[in-house]
């Protein structure tokens, strides 16, 4: 496996205004992303970051926007499952979780990144994605204050890198088996 870059960072934001409604968009990887080169995207590190919005777009503390307590959850998927998954679905690249308890000001997250065990030592830890849009899905369940929203960012930490014809091979049969 070689890096064809040097690391980078894709970032997607979602806003959450309604309890309980996911929200979802995409990460389009096709620039990065070549089947016949045996080209891939290793994801290093996923961070999410939560964040209040108030009426009018602008940032707020997160606290602020919300009337009570909540919890959220986000999701990066390498397949579009439609809904979140459990952990042990082979799709999921990362996930955050977020706990707020308004009435002692304390917020309590926690994230992961489900990493391959494929090419060299350098690659473990990481996760390698070879479809061409990786889906990233929110819900917050809680109160939120009227016309404002809660937001998380997710920023990934990622490469483009060759893979050897064995490992891409491994990969896309992985990728096929947890389509099913």
């Amino acid at each position: 496996m070689a890096a064809k870059t040097s690391v980078f960072y894709l970032t997607e934001s979602l806003a959450c205004a309604t309890s309980g409604t996911d929200v979802t968009d995409t990460v389009d990887l096709g620039a990065y992303v070549d089947v016949a080169d045996r080209q891939g995207v290793l994801v290093h590190q996923a961070d999410f970051i939560w964040q209040g919005q108030n009426a009018t777009g602008a940032w707020e503390p997160l606290l602020t926007a919300l009337n009570g307590d909540g919890e959220g959850c986000i999701q990066v998927t390498d397949l579009n499952r439609g809904s979140m998954v459990f952990a042990d679905d082979r799709a999921l690249v990362a996930s955050a979780t977020i706990s707020t308890d308004s009435s002692n000001h304390a917020t309590y997250t926690g994230s992961d990144l489900f990493p391959d065990n494929f090419g060299p030592t350098s690659a473990q830890g990481g996760r390698i994605v070879i479809n061409d849009q990786m889906y990233v899905r929110a819900r917050w369940t809680g109160a939120i204050d009227s016309n404002k929203a809660v937001r998380c960012v997710v920023r990934m930490k990622v490469s483009v890198i060759g893979l050897n014809q064995k490992d891409f091979m491994a990969i896309a049969l992985q990728s096929t088996a947890a389509d099913n």
